[in-house]
């Protein structure tokens, strides 16, 4: 930059200083392109109230450096002045996005910032109430699928898709949670609650930990999960990886009765697999994906105290004793219990009902093939 272009610019930041805007532009004019700030020229043409001539100062600043924060900001701020509130948005939004990669981004831009997410926040609340009033407006209402799709088209929920850790399976509905009245057997199942409460409590009269749910092996790389050998999330077996256990088994004959009403998969060294489930207070199972989506976990709450619950994708449920949650865990899934009490529920896999039943003899040779030459996948929980 020469002296003289310099001196200009000294002398026309002076006027804005002095809120002399026509000043500051005529100073400015004299420049030539290569020289011109033009972050300072639109401050100028904005005290003006030169919007067009504004939006070409920054369009202008934009062509040379595509992600220049305060233009992108100041673009933003006029676009919302104008009235544009979708441009707005997306000047914001770029700015935010840029500022996020930044590591040291200046603290005169802190408040411009925190304006720009305050925008987008107030515009997201006018667009979704514009979608809501568009379906009570055709007598349709915000719920279920339709729900689910609006929160995620306004980044309130994120999408999840099926991700088993050991096998997939392909053309299968990408379903989070499927709903008691699906299944038939469930009913007889939740019928014999009481009886299955019984006998949790009399195991529990002994006083001993559940084993962890997930254990160490000596023959794999231990897992990375926190639990690891922790009985705070702790497993109470009636059938495990296809072998019933007898000790477990022969003191709940009710709980094995209600197991046997359930198309639960039989697989050599795999499935069954029955258990309760043990939550001690204050453990957060972490989130994780399941080892195949051929399955349905389904869960029968048998102890549950408030501020429970497991998320499934974008989907967050609480347990309510004696009704039955069903859900498909591969996908990313997490459990917590933030109360003062244990939350223990009946675990156990059913066969997913879209898969026919050859396609389950398949399966079921193919797992039991890999098996012999793999062994049992590891599921770390």
């Amino acid at each position: 930059m020469t002296a003289g272009a310099a001196h200009i610019i000294s002398d026309a930041r002076a006027a804005l200083g002095r809120r002399d805007a026509s000043s500051a532009m005529r100073l400015l004019s004299e420049l030539p392109d290569a020289q011109m700030p033009w972050l300072m020229m639109a401050q100028a043409c904005s005290l003006a109230g030169d919007a067009k001539a504004e939006e070409a100062a920054l369009q202008r600043q934009l062509e040379i450096e595509p992600r220049h924060l305060p233009a992108l900001i100041l673009s933003g701020e006029l676009k919302a002045r104008l009235g544009d509130d979708r441009a707005a948005n997306a000047f914001f939004q770029a700015a935010l996005n840029q500022a996020a990669t930044m590591p040291d981004v200046p603290a005169s831009l802190h408040p411009m910032l925190n304006r720009a997410r305050d925008f987008i926040v107030h515009v997201q609340a006018k667009f979704e109430q514009h979608l809501v009033d568009g379906l009570a407006q055709a007598g349709l209402h915000r719920d279920g699928r339709v729900g689910t799709a609006i929160d995620m088209l306004l980044g309130k929920k994120q999408l999840y898709v099926q991700q088993p850790s050991s096998f997939y399976f392909p053309g299968l509905p990408q379903r989070q949670f499927y709903e008691r009245s699906e299944f038939p057997w469930i009913a007889e199942v939740e019928n014999a609650v009481p009886a299955m409460q019984a006998e949790l409590r009399a195991v529990l009269a002994n006083g001993q930990d559940f084993a962890p749910y997930v254990e160490a092996s000596s023959d794999r790389p231990r897992a990375a999960n926190p639990l690891i050998n922790d009985p705070s999330w702790g497993a109470f077996y009636f059938w495990r990886n296809g072998e019933k256990v007898e000790a477990n088994a022969s003191r709940c004959p009710a709980t094995m009765a209600a197991l046997e009403l359930a198309p639960m998969p039989r697989i050599d060294k795999r499935s069954p697999i029955a258990l309760w489930s043990l939550l001690k207070p204050g453990t957060h199972i972490q989130p994780h994906h399941g080892l195949l989506n051929t399955r349905l976990i389904c869960h029968i709450p048998l102890i549950v105290p408030d501020d429970c619950a497991i998320r499934v994708g974008n989907e967050t449920r609480a347990w309510h004793t004696g009704e039955a949650l069903i859900f498909d865990d591969s996908f990313e899934h997490e459990a917590w219990n933030k109360s003062t009490d244990t939350r223990v529920i009946l675990l156990f896999e059913v066969w997913r009902p879209e898969i026919s039943a050859e396609e389950q003899a398949a399966l079921t040779t193919i797992f039991e093939t890999i098996n012999d030459y793999h062994g049992m996948p590891e599921d770390a929980g």
